[in-house]
């Protein structure tokens, strides 16, 4: 074969490589199947089909096509599967692989591939850190110059980088050989000039290298989405379980005042405190139904009613019973029912109501929360108030959540004027059944 044709193959190799790469790291079960630590027996044979497959119609391609050698990534694939998969996947891969070159003749390359395969499984068993697979690089001398630098301090022979590096040149090696000696029962691009022999050599590693660095590339990735996706889930836990030391005071010290006069309002202070706690220890959930909200709210209520009094506060609620069974973000009305309180209501001498009300309307939700008090400028509107969601669950914090839960797809606006109160209107998209919350949950963590 004319030099230039191999060094033209050798190329495309590198291109076929890493689309071959680029095109099954863009599946989901693939790249659940690849990236998990420990891997059934059933997962091995599927994650072995997944890569085997393409590859074995590569080597048929070969045939099909005489001209076209670059499809043929036999010993590259079967190293790359022994190394990620292990001994099992390792043999199985170069058993499928090798079955169309078997079907025209190629009888040696069967032994050969279930070789490579077992070494590279063998190599895998015996990595003192399994992310040395996925930081391997072609690049002998960055290898070497790590070792040198790691055995400054305290020696060490074993590396297994170089190992590895080392490895793939034998194993290329044992297949030139082969085909020297059997020229007609395997096949391998090979050259008398040793330079382009060299290049050969170097494709085979880069082969490796490169499908391992764009595996690597989305692992890396899915890692960081994973991190946000837990810090995301922290955070709002941290919003929904916060509760500010103020508000315990001052339920606590209505509960001593009342104790005296009044044992029986004291109890059933003491019960929806508990109440509020338990809702706080034992939700995980980021969406409850409406109705679970309300009932929160109820209790919260209660206890700022004995607080302020009777005639102080009074709250009315016309809620759509259609609307109650829809899920929305848990501690959602909290917030806003508080700042209602503590902005309109507090500073009034003579008080005022609260109203909540709850309506569906064009395949959304829409939640008001309206005071009587004396309005909020612009400036108080995005202030955190410092009530059950101390300064960590404000208004502005409920407009973020929102925004990290739906996008666009929910909106908040607050009308306020200036001695005559404030609404909040919250228009929310009516989510899926409970069954299938669990997967919009996961989608919309992950949604910048």
């Amino acid at each position: 074969m004319e030099q230039r044709l191999i060094l033209i193959s050798l190329l495309i190799k590198l291109g076929v490589a890493a689309s071959a790469a680029s095109i099954l790291g863009r599946s989901k079960e693939f790249k659940s199947l690849l990236f998990r630590e420990e891997r059934t027996r059933k997962q091995q044979v599927y994650l072995v089909l997944w890569f085997g497959i393409p590859i074995a119609l590569g080597v048929w391609i070969r045939f099909s096509a005489r001209s076209f050698f670059a499809g043929d990534l036999s010993l590259e694939t079967t190293i790359l599967l022994g190394i990620i998969v292990g001994r099992l996947g390792g043999v199985l891969g170069g058993m499928l692989i090798a079955l169309p070159a078997v079907l025209h003749g190629e009888w040696a390359t069967l032994p050969f591939n279930v070789l490579c395969g077992f070494i590279a499984g063998q190599l895998r068993e015996i990595a003192p850190d399994k992310e040395d697979i996925w930081s391997f690089s072609p690049f002998i001398d960055l290898s070497i110059y790590r070792w040198i630098r790691r055995n400054l301090p305290t020696p060490r022979l074993f590396d297994w980088q170089i190992m590895f590096f080392v490895t793939i040149v034998a194993l290329r090696f044992v297949h030139t050989e082969l085909s020297r000696f059997l020229p007609n029962a395997t096949f391998s691009l090979e050259s008398p000039s040793p330079w382009v022999e060299a290049a050969i050599y170097a494709t085979s590693i880069m082969v490796i290298g490169t499908e391992l660095k764009i595996f690597n590339g989305i692992r890396i990735q899915i890692k960081l989405e994973e991190q946000e996706r837990l810090l995301l889930q922290a955070r709002m836990e941290a919003l929904q379980n916060q509760i500010n030391p103020h508000f315990l005071f001052n339920t606590l010290n209505s509960v001593s005042s009342l104790v005296r006069f009044d044992p029986d309002t004291a109890r059933q202070l003491i019960i929806k405190l508990a109440n509020i706690f338990r809702r706080l220890l034992h939700s995980s959930d980021a969406f409850v139904p409406l109705r679970e909200e309300v009932e929160f709210i109820d209790d919260y209520l209660d206890i700022e009613v004995v607080r302020f009094g009777r005639d102080k506060l009074q709250v009315i609620k016309e809620l759509d019973p259609s609307s109650l069974d829809v899920m929305v973000p848990s501690m959602l009305l909290q917030p806003l029912v508080e700042n209602s309180i503590k902005h309109g209501l507090a500073s009034k001498i003579e008080g005022g109501s609260i109203y909540l009300r709850s309506r569906l309307s064009d395949s959304r939700v829409v939640i008001e929360v309206e005071d009587n008090g004396v309005g909020m400028g612009a400036a108080q509107f995005l202030e955190p108030p410092s009530g059950l969601g101390g300064t960590g669950i404000g208004m502005a914090n409920v407009a973020e959540r929102l925004k990290v839960l739906y996008g666009d797809t929910a909106k908040m606006t607050i009308d306020s004027f200036e001695g005559k109160g404030t609404l909040v209107r919250i228009r929310l998209p009516v989510l899926p059944t409970a069954e299938a919350l669990p997967v919009y949950e996961e989608r919309s963590s992950t949604r910048r």
